[in-house]
C-alpha cells in the first residue's frame, strides 16, 4: 500500500486523533497539525478536556482523575518466548512477567543456570507490555515447546535448549545471524523446513494475547493494565534499529510484522504494514512504535527521511522514544576524558553511557570483551544523531526543509529485561536483565556497564488501556532512570508568575498552557512562561526516596541561518548543596529538597525561532547498582585497598565455580573512564514542549 500524500496523511492523522479523543489542550498531531494542542484551545480551569475515548468494554474506573495522575510502567519486556532470554536459562513466560509486574515473586536462573533466584519488585507497576521478538516467535516455539515436532530436534534447537554456557552462547550467535545482524538478509532456521513455524508463531502470538488479557484488570478497581505488543528487531551489522510495537486494545493483526516481512534496513516498511494491517483494517486496531537504544544505532536510527511522506509517517507512528534502558541512556553524550561531548558541552551527559555504538557491547564472557566492535568510539566518530537531543535539534532543521518534523518525540524509559522482570529498575534490588548471563557474579563481571533501566511514566485520567494509550499518543509522558519522582511541566502565555504558590496550579496550568509533549504557537508580543513542579520519590518502608538536588530546563533551537543550538538552565534547587554518600555504607549524606517548583521565562526567547524545551530532574547522589553489589562481595570501590579486596573476592568466586577476573572492575575510578562513576544521580526527563509558529500548509 502506498504511503498517503501529505494532505491525505494530515486528514488521516486528524481523524485518528479525534478517534483517540485528543481534542483540546495537549492534543498532539504527530504530523504537525496547525492549532492542535495550542493554548488557544485550552479547557476551563477545572482541568483538561477529556483525553481519550473508550474503544473497549470494561467497567468504569472508580479512580478517575480529570487532572490526570502519573502511572509507572514498562513497555519493553522479554520472556522465554525470546531466543536471547531462553538461551540464558530463563523460563519465565508472559504470565510470569505480568505476575512480577504486579508485585508477585518469580524464580530466575543463577549464574550457573539453576532456577534458584527468587525475584520480586519492591513496588508493583501500574502497566506493562510483553514485547518478545516478532522474528522468532514461531522458531522458538518449534525449538522449545513440542518434542513431537520434527524441527524440535534440529541441531540449532538442541543447542538452544542446552544448559552448557558456551553452547548457549553459540546458539545465540546463530539466532542473531538468522535475524539479519550480520551482512546477510534475515532468514528462517532450517527447523522451519522440518516443522510449520507459521503455525507455531500463531500459537505463540495467541498465547501472548491471552496472557495480556488474563492479567488486565478490567474491573472498576483498575489495578493493572497490560498492552499487547512485540519487538520489531532490525539490526543490520549489529546496529540497533529496534522498535517496540504497542497496540491500543485487543484488536491486533493476525501476526506481528517482522524483518522477515519487510527485509533488512526497512523500518519504513514496518509503518506501511502497520497502516494497512492495523489502522486501515476496519477492526478498531490502533498502534504506535517506540524506537529504543539509538545510542547503539551507529547513526542509522534517526537518518534523514527520503521524502516528506516518510517524515510524516515517522512522526505519526513514532511519537515517543525510549530514552533509557539497561543498554544505556540515549539523551546526550559527554566524554569526561576528552573534555567534550557529541554535539554538546553538557557535563551531565556522562550518565550511563556505553563505550561502543552497537549491540556488540553485550559481547563479554568471563570478564573479557570478545566482540571487536564493542570497542570505545571516540567523540569525533560517534554519530551525533545516536543521541536523542541531537535528533530533536535535527528535527527542527528538517521541519524547515520539509514542513514536517520527523523527530518530534516524547520520552519514556523501560528496562528491556530479558528475565521477565518488568520494572526491575531498582539499584538496590537488581538481579540482572539477561537470565544467567548477568546473574550473581556475572552481573559485575560481564555487564558492569549496563544498568537496571528505567520507567515509562504516563499522565492519564485512569489506569486503563485507552487512557494510557492516549497519554502515549499525545506524549504527556516522562522517563525515569528507575526511581519514581512526580514531575509536571507546562508552557503557555497564560501562566501566572506566582503559579507555584497556587493550590490549583495544575488546573490553571492546563487552562493557560500545554503540558509536556505539547506544541505552543509563539506570540510576538510576549514570551511564554514555563511551569515545572517536581516531587521527590516518596519511597516505601525500608527504601526511602532520595531528595531532589535541582531541576533543569534544556532548550534546543534553530537560528535564522539554519544552525541548531542548545542550552541548559538551572531553574530550581542547588547544585552545590553538598549531598553525597557514605563510602562505607552507601547511605545518603546531606539533604536536598522534597519538592521543587519554578515558573520560568527564557531570557533569550526569540519568537522567530522554532525551539523545544524539556525538563531534567536530578536527585542527590546515590550509589550505583554495581557499587552496592561490589560492596556486598567485600569489595569497596572507595577503599584504598580496593584491588586487594577484589583479588580476594575473585578467589572466593572462582572457588565457587566462577571463571576469570570477577571483581576487578569494581576498582575502576571515574577519573580513568570517560563515563563510569561509582556514584550516580538518578533522574527524570520530561517530554519536550515545542514552541514555534504552526507548520506551514501546502
Amino acid at each position: 500500500m502506498k504511503t498517503p500524500r501529505p494532505e491525505s496523511h494530515r486528514r488521516s492523522a486528524r481523524a485518528s486523533l479525534l478517534l483517540a479523543g485528543l481534542s483540546g489542550v495537549g492534543a498532539l498531531a504527530a504530523a504537525s497539525l496547525p492549532g492542535v494542542g495550542s493554548a488557544e484551545t485550552a479547557p476551563p480551569p477545572s482541568g483538561p478536556a477529556p483525553g481519550f475515548e473508550r474503544t473497549e468494554e470494561r467497567a468504569a474506573s472508580a479512580d478517575h482523575d480529570p487532572l490526570r495522575r502519573p502511572l509507572y510502567g514498562d513497555l519493553h519486556v522479554h520472556t522465554s518466548y525470546s531466543f536471547d532470554s531462553y538461551i540464558s536459562s530463563q523460563r519465565g513466560d508472559p504470565a510470569s512477567a505480568y505476575r512480577y509486574a504486579r508485585g508477585e515473586s518469580i524464580v530466575l536462573p543463577d549464574a550457573f543456570g539453576e532456577q534458584t533466584v527468587e525475584a520480586r519488585i519492591q513496588r508493583p507497576l501500574d502497566f506493562a507490555a510483553v514485547t518478545d521478538h516478532s522474528e522468532f516467535l514461531g522458531q522458538i516455539n518449534v525449538c522449545t515447546m513440542d518434542p513431537a515436532r520434527l524441527g524440535y530436534w534440529w541441531p540449532h534447537c538442541l543447542m538452544t535448549r542446552a544448559s552448557h554456557y558456551w553452547t548457549q552462547l553459540l546458539a545465540a550467535s546463530w539466532w542473531t545471524s538468522l535475524g539479519g545482524m550480520a551482512a546477510d538478509e534475515p532468514e528462517r532456521s532450517f527447523a522451519c523446513t522440518l516443522s510449520d513455524c507459521d503455525e507455531a508463531g500463531s500459537e505463540t502470538w495467541q498465547s501472548i494475547q491471552r496472557a495480556a488479557e488474563s492479567a488486565y484488570d478490567r474491573s472498576a478497581a483498575c489495578r493493572f493494565t497490560t498492552f499487547v505488543g512485540y519487538e520489531y528487531t532490525e539490526s543490520p551489522e549489529t546496529y540497533n534499529l529496534h522498535r517496540n510495537v504497542i497496540f491500543r486494545n485487543a484488536n491486533v493483526p493476525a501476526m506481528p510484522i517482522s524483518t522477515y516481512d519487510t527485509g533488512a534496513d526497512s523500518f519504513p516498511g514496518l509503518w506501511k504494514r502497520l497502516r494497512a494491517l492495523c489502522l486501515e483494517s476496519g477492526t478498531g486496531c490502533d498502534v504506535l512504535a517506540i524506537p529504543h537504544n539509538s545510542n547503539l544505532a551507529g547513526g542509522l536510527m534517526f537518518r534523514d527521511p527520503s521524502s516528506k511522506d516518510e517524515a510524516a509517517e515517522r512522526a505519526y507512528f513514532e511519537p515517543l522514544v525510549e530514552l533509557v534502558q539497561h543498554k544505556g541512556a540515549s539523551e546526550c553524550r559527554y566524554d569526561r576524558l576528552a573534555g567534550r561531548g557529541v554535539g554538546t558541552s553538557d557535563e551531565l551527559c556522562t550518565f550511563e553511557q556505553i563505550a561502543g555504538d552497537n549491540l556488540q557491547m553485550l559481547g563479554s564472557v568471563n570478564g573479557e570483551v570478545l566482540a571487536e566492535k564493542a570497542a570505545y568510539v571516540p567523540v569525533d566518530r560517534f554519530a551525533e544523531r545516536d543521541m536523542v537531543r541531537n535528533a530533536l535539534k535535527a528535527g527542527l532543521a528538517l521541519e524547515k526543509q520539509l514542513g514536517v518534523d520527523p523527530f518530534r518525540m516524547g520520552f519514556i524509559g523501560s528496562t528491556d529485561t530479558h528475565s521477565a522482570t518488568p520494572g526491575a529498575a531498582e539499584e538496590d534490588n537488581y538481579t540482572g536483565h539477561l537470565g544467567r548471563r548477568d546473574a550473581g557474579h556475572r552481573n559485575v563481571q560481564d555487564h558492569f556497564f549496563s544498568n537496571p533501566g528505567g520507567h515509562a511514566v504516563v499522565w492519564a485520567e485512569e489506569n486503563s488501556r485507552d487512557a494510557i494509550f492516549a497519554g502515549l499518543r499525545r506524549r504527556e509522558t516522562y522517563a525515569t532512570s528507575g526511581t519514581r519522582p512526580t514531575v509536571r511541566f507546562f508552557a503557555g502565555h497564560g501562566l501566572d508568575a506566582d503559579l507555584c504558590a497556587a493550590p490549583d496550579r495544575v488546573a490553571r496550568a492546563y487552562a493557560g498552557g500545554v503540558p509536556m509533549g505539547g506544541e505552543l504557537a509563539t506570540r510576538v508580543d510576549a514570551a511564554p512562561r514555563f511551569l515545572v513542579d517536581a516531587q521527590k520519590d516518596p519511597g516505601i518502608r525500608g527504601h526511602p526516596g532520595t531528595d531532589l538536588q535541582r531541576v533543569q530546563i534544556i532548550k534546543g533551537w534553530i537560528d535564522a541561518e539554519g544552525a541548531t543550538h542548545e542550552r541548559v538552565f538551572d531553574v530550581a534547587g542547588n547544585a552545590q548543596g553538598g549531598a553525597s554518600v557514605d563510602p562505607e555504607t552507601c547511605a545518603p549524606t546531606g539533604t536536598g529538597a522534597a519538592s521543587l517548583c519554578s515558573v520560568w521565562e527564557d531570557p533569550a526567547f526569540d519568537a522567530a525561532q522554532s525551539s523545544f524545551y524539556y525538563v531534567r530532574v536530578l536527585e542527590n547522589p546515590s550509589c550505583r547498582w554495581s557499587t552496592r553489589q561490589c560492596q556486598a562481595a567485600g569489595v569497596n570501590p572507595f577503599a584504598a585497598d580496593c584491588a586487594a579486596q577484589a583479588e580476594q573476592a575473585t578467589a572466593r568466586a572462582v572457588a565457587s565455580g566462577a571463571t576469570g577476573d570477577v571483581y576487578g572492575k569494581c576498582c575502576l575510578q571515574a577519573a580513568d573512564d570517560p563515563f563510569y562513576s561509582p556514584v550516580i544521580q538518578e533522574r527524570a526527563w520530561t517530554s519536550p514542549i515545542w514552541v514555534g509558529p504552526p507548520a506551514e500548509s501546502d
